[in-house]
């Protein structure tokens, strides 16, 4: 195995499992789909299957366009961890030459300060609150200081655009959208998964989203390849330390493999994979992937081989179930859509449902409220004094940050200043992730005129929890059990 090749995916998945696996520059439209689409000069990148990375509510008329008319909510913060990532990618330094003219210095400079930022990063188990933007905002001037605000500014561009590849067109056009289609939806800061099928919400799961200095990204991918007993190479890092022999692949059959049962690679450098411990699931959990249980993901696989038009048999299943040792990629014949999400003001039957700005991006505010109520042809004026002043008190509650404290008006998100107090500023350079968020999570606000509309409510809830097993072909996984402890 080339260590150097699978370490990309060992370093976001490690932290992510020891665990437990960007902010806008102005007011942020909360749904966050990739923009227009952009000249697709980036080859396409695929996992590679032979290494070990790689409704009860009625719903409000949506369409898809090619074009999206609210691009100011992709990804708007580019951090060290993130940029390490895209390093492993084989092209990834070729292209910051080509597009961005960046000297080999430049890139040499650049890949060496990303890989150093993980080394700062600290991940002892201890709760940890600090403040997302404050690292996100120190990140960001150390690659200014590095190649500029215009070259910084043109990067960000660069991995917005590998992000969003082969899936354009898919994007969501406006709050709350309802698919029509068949594809995956993960809102982060519901800490929610939905699979829906044909335009029908069929399964909902609660999951451990990225910390806010890993984030889910946002916008549409596509998930075409299922590993089945994926291994694990350790990197030669500080938290992996009288833990695993750095360098020395770990099987799927090990309780303590990060990755867990399977893996689903959805574009660099996120995957939506098992390993989580229960008490994770519905918090910051991860390092940009979607984490779930192993008992959740095996729960899911049978859905999206489903989906998928996969022909993989259940009598290939139960022998993966006892060859754990056995690595198996399972590419799909129909790749699924991945709709990656951030919405904070979720309309649901007879309410505003109001969501911790988790990243601290400032979209809890009355303008992003008013713009839901009048996708479902709600006008602010409508409601009644009480409804207002319900709806006011909810987005003031929930725009507080992981320590409880008030995220700084949106007029100073921008990346130069972040908005971040001085006093702030020395715990982030702690390098120490945001573990944790205090206080309340969500408030549903009661707004009469919403009744009977909305985004539709959870279906088949998989929440991690024991429940009866109803796949026979998976006993053997889901009598498993792991600790990441």
């Amino acid at each position: 195995m080339n260590f150097k090749k699978t370490y990309q995916r060992a370093a976001w998945v490690l932290l992510t499992a020891l665990s437990a696996c960007n902010q806008p520059q102005k007011p942020v439209q909360q749904q966050a789909p990739p923009a227009s689409k952009p000249a697709d000069t980036t080859p396409k990148t695929n996992p590679r299957p032979d290494t070990d990375q790689v409704p009860s509510a009625s719903k409000p008329a949506d369409t898809t366009t090619k074009t999206n008319p609210r691009p100011d909510t992709d990804l708007r913060a580019l951090t060290l961890p993130i940029l390490d990532a895209l390093f492993y990618e084989p092209d990834f330094a070729k292209e910051l030459k080509a597009k961005l003219g960046l000297s080999n210095k430049k890139i040499a400079q650049l890949r060496t300060a990303a890989h150093a930022s993980l080394r700062e990063l600290s991940e002892d188990g201890s709760p940890d609150t600090a403040p997302a933007r404050a690292a996100t905002d120190r990140y960001q001037q150390r690659i200014k200081a590095m190649i500029g605000a215009d070259k910084a500014q043109h990067l960000l561009q660069l991995v917005n655009q590998r992000y969003s590849q082969g899936v354009e067109g898919l994007a969501p056009t406006r709050p709350n959208f309802v698919p029509k289609d068949t594809r995956i939806v993960v809102n982060a800061p519901a800490f929610r998964m939905d699979v829906f099928e044909k335009g029908q919400l069929i399964k909902t799961y609660k999951v451990g989203i990225g910390y806010p200095e890993f984030p889910l990204p946002v916008g549409m991918r596509r998930a075409d390849t299922v590993i089945f007993n994926p291994s694990w190479t350790p990197p030669d890092e500080p938290w992996v330390h009288g833990k695993f022999a750095s360098g020395r692949k770990v099987s799927a059959a090990n309780e303590l493999n990060p990755l867990g049962v399977v893996k689903i690679p959805i574009g660099m450098p996120s995957l939506i994979h098992g390993g989580k411990p229960l008490e994770k699931i519905g918090k910051l959990a991860s390092h940009g992937c979607v984490g779930l249980t192993n008992k959740q993901v095996l729960d899911l696989v049978p859905i999206i081989l489903r989906l998928g038009q996969s022909n993989l048999s259940a009598k290939a299943v139960r022998s993966l179930e006892k060859h754990k040792r056995q690595t198996k990629a399972v590419k799909l014949p129909v790749p699924l859509p991945v709709d990656l999400r951030y919405e904070t003001i979720v309309a649901e039957n007879g309410g505003l449902r109001i969501y911790r700005d988790v990243y601290e991006r400032g979209t809890n505010t009355l303008e992003n409220a008013k713009a839901v109520l009048a996708a479902y042809d709600i006008k602010y004026e409508q409601l009644s004094a009480q409804e207002q002043s319900d709806l006011k008190d909810a987005l003031s509650g929930m725009n507080h940050d992981a320590r409880g404290q008030e995220i700084a008006a949106a007029d100073s998100l921008a990346p130069s200043k972040g908005g971040v107090p001085a006093s702030k500023l020395a715990r982030a350079k702690k390098g120490k992730v945001t573990s944790k968020v205090k206080g309340q999570t969500d408030v549903l606000v009661t707004l009469a005129a919403l009744q009977g509309k909305g985004y539709p409510a959870p279906a088949a809830l998989n929440g991690g929890r024991a429940k009866k097993m109803r796949h026979k072909n998976m006993s053997t996984y889901h009598r498993r059990r792991i600790n990441h402890r």
